[in-house]
């Protein structure tokens, strides 16, 4: 059980992490951006050896369980090393734990069969191949019960016809799955009828016009793309959560930073009183939304996905406005610098609305924790609340009775609180 401190083997774990992401991952992004994926064979080469040197801490795709094929480590740990992986753009990359790779090979460790883990689970853990995740329609966002991409047996194949919206990295994925009204199939992208549309450049709308698969591309049960679609998109959100707190942190730092850099009205501008507001209440934000995660991420450790979905939804519409907040708080200490793209500053800024919209819109998170809150309520009896005063103290008075009735003394000191108490409420 974590109590608040981390155990020294893996505090040092966190600290190797934290130093070769300063020392070689951050370096690497402006000297090569999206370097992962880069076509160059001598950068490439240079990838797999800090990947190497990742693989020889037993930090590889860290998000699997043991079962699954990973390291282990729980989510509760997962968040500790996220806190510190999510500061840097392509550090999740670096650590074979990158969106949307993440939950797509959960789907299949946890599904696939022997031959479709050969076939595409280890060429994706290895960073040979790369997947895109094709969910929401069009007409229906991401409700489910409004698809309508759909596919037919034909003889040993499967042919899917229907719309794709947002499918992030669909572009340029090697593999696609796509979620049909009844169930989940792995599409190369290159398959004939998968028509990309030229807008929105990165989250991409795509048309399945008669997309002919072979039978083994269904993933899991026939009917069973919502189930797979919930142990996905259940520990997507958890995970976008942990790495939320890394941003917020580097937000933060970079205000705190700047109100001891710059002065205004002859003082450090962390000396007005309206800087100090916005620092406290960031602080503040950070550390709740940091202590809210990590016991999310406990529970699902010490239960499931299933089980702390209540909270799993509340930490997942949390996370956007606290980062929407610290952001806009740093962007105005930073002043102009902070509404250019010479900082990271106002690209959190622009990006934490997507926050709230990805992995299902705020909104039906809030509903759904509401609805599940609820479950644990029953409506009060007759006219008034369980709290109303006057039944309450009618009550007590019942249940004290006994008590008065054996002891005339303490009875008459009742008594005597009762009409001083009741002159005061004339």
């Amino acid at each position: 059980m974590w109590d608040f401190s981390t155990e020294p083997e893996f505090q040092a774990k966190l600290d190797w992490v934290d130093q070769f992401c300063r020392e070689k991952v951050e370096p690497l992004e402006y000297v090569f951006p999206y370097a992962v994926r880069s076509p160059d064979p001598v950068v490439k080469a240079y990838v797999r050896e800090l990947q190497q040197e990742v693989k020889n801490q037993g930090l590889w795709a860290i998000f699997l369980d043991h079962e699954l094929g990973g390291p282990g480590y729980g989510q509760l740990k997962l968040g500790l090393l996220n806190e510190v992986i999510g500061r840097y753009p392509s550090a999740p990359q670096m650590f074979g734990a990158a969106a949307p790779d993440t939950g797509n090979m959960e789907m299949l460790a946890a599904y696939g069969t022997p031959e479709q883990k050969k076939r595409w689970l280890e060429p994706l853990l290895n960073q040979d191949m790369f997947s895109a995740y094709s969910m929401t329609e069009p007409q229906g966002g991401s409700d489910p019960n409004l698809f309508k991409t759909h596919a037919v047996r034909d003889g040993d194949d499967w042919v899917i016809n229907g719309e794709k919206w947002f499918t992030s990295a669909g572009r340029v994925a090697d593999i696609l799955f796509v979620m049909c009204t009844n169930g989940m199939f792995v599409v190369p992208r290159k398959t004939p009828g998968v028509e990309i549309q030229p807008e929105p450049r990165n989250h991409n709308h795509i048309i399945y016009r008669d997309v002919r698969v072979p039978r083994d591309h269904l993933l899991g049960p026939e009917d069973g793309a919502k189930v797979l679609a919930q142990r996905r998109l259940g520990g997507g959100r958890i995970h976008h959560a942990m790495r939320t707190i890394a941003q917020c942190k580097l937000a933060f730092d970079m205000m705190c930073e700047r109100a001891l850099s710059r002065e205004s009205h002859g003082k450090i501008i962390g000396e007005h009183q309206m800087v100090q507001e916005k620092i406290a209440e960031s602080y503040a934000s950070i550390r709740m939304l940091r202590l809210f995660v990590l016991e999310t991420a406990w529970k699902i450790d010490s239960t499931s996905t299933q089980e702390a979905r209540t909270d799993i939804a509340a930490v997942k519409f949390t996370m956007a406005r606290v980062l929407q907040e610290v952001s806009f708080n740093a962007l105005h200490i930073l002043g102009s610098l902070g509404t250019t793209d010479l900082t990271p500053i106002q690209a959190m800024y622009a990006g934490a609305p997507t926050m709230g919209i990805a992995d299902g819109v705020d909104e039906v998170h809030k509903a759904t924790v509401a609805r599940r809150v609820l479950q644990g309520y029953r409506p009060h009896e007759g006219y008034w609340p369980t709290e109303y005063y006057p039944a309450k103290r009618e009550d007590a008075w019942k249940k004290m009775q006994p008590i008065l009735d054996r002891r005339p003394d303490l009875a008459q000191s009742a008594e005597n609180y009762k009409k001083y108490f009741g002159r005061r409420t004339r």
